[in-house]
């Protein structure tokens, strides 16, 4: 047994099928088979029930996949912690980023960071929330920056900065004249909402239910950029991060009007997990971050 046997093993019971595991681990389907088998013979155990449509795992085999995870975090951590040591700086980091926050944050802390840690490789992943916390949970990534939400406590936290949600019209609404607005003035209008899976989604509508708004369900939105677009054809309103809002506050016919104090904000975030060995790495990330958006929100 050795740790590529428990790779195939965890790839295997992720996809449920022997091609994609095999494509996943970059291996053949026959050599991730025969591994497969040899490990079974190995623990003289069967670890799954094979058909031609597909693969169920014995409950021998939920609980041996789940300690070859926890196996294979652990080898990981072995290494970190000697390059964290040697290197906090440099290596690869893989970076996972809610799509509310990507677009718009990289531009700005991108360039930034490759300037300080030019020895520093990133790879950016970008995926809904759930998806991304159970990618750091099982150590597909190094680190998440997204916005905070309840049940996240089992990670370690460091808040990059608070960013504004303002709210968006079109140019021929009759409120986009106005400098600002109080969150109460939306009692009983109606917003449009990015669909299901998004953060974002649930903070605006904690925000906008609290003041009394009222979801349009006629249409949920893929992206900010949809949402754009719809407000710019005079279709609703709904609630923006700042950083998505250009500084003029007035872009293809749509206008940012910000919210009168207390106004609604999100607090982004930099989550890992609280064993991981490259906390040196994120907290000087972190400080980075934090001044580089700090420079762009004050722009605003």
């Amino acid at each position: 047994m050795n740790f590529r046997d428990l790779e195939y093993l965890v790839a295997l019971e992720e996809l449920k099928h022997f091609r994609k595991a095999a494509d996943k681990c970059f291996v053949s389907q026959p050599t991730l088979s025969g591994q497969i088998r040899k490990l079974e013979d190995e623990l003289n155990i069967q670890l799954m029930e094979r058909s031609s449509r597909k693969v169920i795992f014995t409950p021998a085999g939920n609980d041996i996949v789940a300690k070859a995870k926890t196996i294979l975090l652990e080898a990981k951590s072995l290494k970190e912690i000697a390059k964290s040591h040697n290197e906090p700086m440099q290596g690869t980091l893989h970076i996972g980023l809610i799509p509310t926050v990507a677009p718009y944050l990289l531009p700005i802390i991108i360039p930034v960071i490759k300037n300080a840690f030019p020895d520093l490789q990133l790879y950016l992943h970008e995926n809904q929330t759930t998806i991304l916390l159970k990618q750091l949970e099982e150590g597909e990534l190094d680190c998440l920056i997204l916005a905070i939400l309840p049940g996240m406590e089992q990670f370690n936290r460091l808040d990059l900065y608070d960013e504004p949600l303002e709210l968006a019209l079109s140019d021929k609404h009759a409120w986009s004249k106005l400098r600002n607005i109080d969150l109460q003035d939306l009692s009983g209008e109606h917003v449009l909402m990015l669909e299901d899976g998004h953060c974002l989604r649930e903070q605006a509508m904690g925000f906008c239910f609290a003041a009394g708004a009222i979801e349009d369900n006629s249409f949920k939105a893929t992206s900010l950029e949809t949402l754009r677009h719809m407000i710019s054809a005079d279709n609703g309103l709904t609630l923006l991060p700042q950083l998505a809002i250009p500084l003029n506050r007035d872009q293809a016919g749509v206008k940012y009007i910000p919210f009168k104090a207390p106004a609604p904000i999100r607090t982004i975030s930099l989550l890992s997990r609280k064993n991981s060995a490259r906390q040196v790495c994120f907290d000087q990330l972190a400080a980075l971050i934090n001044e580089a958006v700090q420079e762009k929100l004050a722009e605003y």
